[in-house]
């Protein structure tokens, strides 16, 4: 296992990135945002100020736009063709709190293109995308979070989408993306969803929102000002959505919900939706996960999913390492998972496979089935509170699961099974004992 901290860029990737911006640099000069009257007091709404500096410099033919130190407060921007963003050490880049600095428009959420929200960072139909540098971006998301709890306890069913709250990173549709070095923190929603992307490197970033208990929802002492609320709501850390070529590497993650999620859409027709091409290709390696629901996450809207590698990785306290939501009005296919060389410190569990009904709508359809396929667990150590669960819905096949060189200590040694076809143990240890599951 590496030292897990805080990495620098890699000097491989460094040469690379240099390389692909090339052009840009020799070409024009780096652009500051306070050049266009960007103001970092931490007051001042600079959104128009820093799309018009994203809008010149891409007219100019690129370059790199730097976000000096200061706070920088914003609305919604939207990058374009050959701007690289650069937040500079002590630079945040901080979003609104007022959601009409974030005008509703199509956007990709929650497995459809609909009417919401874009987030603080943009970018669209592009090729080479660039953020990076030490400095951060920060949701300010306690506004949002506390309207979203006080919506749970007016009606303790609300969907994830009945509060609109701004995710901090939005990439759809771009070719060569990489997010580098910097902070995300306190984001309204998601923090870094990208949507339909090719060859994705997001590399060395701290990611973190609350994630102590959510508030009572029930009662007339309920504290709703910002600061009693220390749980931040569907704060995912990363949603690799529809994508193909994703590498995750040298990250830290602590959040109140999935670390990692891939996603797609839901639905008994899901397998007919050509918006939602399968997540193919992902290698998260050299990671840091601290808190969060899932190490890696398929649904709460996944259709096809296959060919992943999760290797050399922390596993902090109370999070699942692989999460598979099998969804009975959904037909999935997860296959080709490996999960190697991890180090559990208080893990929840190796798996949490299992049923998973949020949202159940068949839409007049006959239940589909769902199939999970080729996964292994090797080389993993350390402890835990229980082996977990492994099961489907009725009709759900897993087939091909693999537990190989497995040497930790669990409170509960006991993995509840559904019907497998073909689970194979090798090696496999719970508290310094040969361990079989029970019949």
């Amino acid at each position: 296992m590496k030292q897990l901290q805080r990495p620098l860029l890699q000097r491989p990737l460094a040469a690379a990135l240099a390389v692909v911006f090339a052009s840009a640099a020799t070409a024009w000069a780096d652009t500051s945002i306070v050049d266009h009257g960007a103001v970092g007091d931490g007051e001042q709404i600079n959104t128009a100020a820093i799309q018009k500096a994203i809008d010149a410099l891409s007219k100019q033919g690129g370059g790199r736009l730097v976000v000096p130190e200061g706070v920088f407060k914003s609305g919604a921007l939207f990058l374009k063709q050959g701007v690289e963003l650069h937040l500079e050490q002590g630079a945040v880049l901080q979003g609104s709190g007022d959601i009409d600095d974030f005008p509703t428009r199509m956007t990709r959420i929650e497995g459809k293109v609909q009417p919401w929200r874009p987030a603080l960072i943009n970018a669209e139909g592009l090729k080479r995308v660039a953020v990076t540098g030490a400095g951060v971006l920060d949701g300010a998301g306690r506004p949002y979070w506390a309207a979203f709890w006080k919506r749970r306890a007016e009606n303790r069913k609300c969907t994830n989408l009945e509060v609109e709250r701004p995710r901090l990173m939005y990439i759809d549709d771009c070719d060569g993306v990489t997010v580098s070095g910097i902070r995300l923190k306190d984001s309204g929603f998601w923090n870094l969803h990208v949507y339909r992307c090719r060859n994705v490197l997001l590399q060395g970033l701290v990611i973190t929102a609350p994630h102590g208990d959510p508030p009572k929802i029930s009662g007339d002492d309920q504290p709703w000002d910002e600061v009693s609320i220390d749980r931040a709501p569907s704060s995912d850390g990363i949603d690799v959505d529809s994508c193909q070529g994703v590498t995750i590497r040298c990250c830290i993650i602590s959040v109140g919900d999935d670390c990692i999620a891939l996603k797609g859409t839901k639905g008994p027709l899901a397998l007919e939706d050509e918006s939602s091409p399968p997540v193919e290709n992902v290698v998260v390696e050299d990671c840091d996960f601290q808190s969060g629901h899932g190490v890696l996450t398929c649904g709460s809207e996944a259709t096809l999913v296959r060919n992943v590698v999760v290797r050399n990785c922390r596993v902090g306290p109370a999070i699942p390492v692989v999460r598979l939501k099998l969804r009975p009005d959904t037909p999935q296919l997860y296959e080709n998972l490996t999960f190697e060389d991890l180090k559990l410190d208080g893990a929840q569990s190796l798996f949490d496979v299992k049923p998973w009904t949020q949202f159940f709508d068949l839409q007049g359809h006959e239940p589909p089935t769902s199939t999970v396929r080729n996964v292994v667990l090797r080389r993993v150590s350390g402890s835990l509170a229980t082996l977990g669960d492994l099961r489907g819905n009725d009709g759900d096949t897993l087939q091909n699961i693999t537990l190989q060189q497995v040497e930790v200590t669990a409170r509960q040694d006991r993995l509840r099974t559904g019907q497998i076809d073909n689970l194979l143990l090798l090696d496999v240890s719970v508290n310094g004992r040969a361990f079989q599951p029970e019949d």
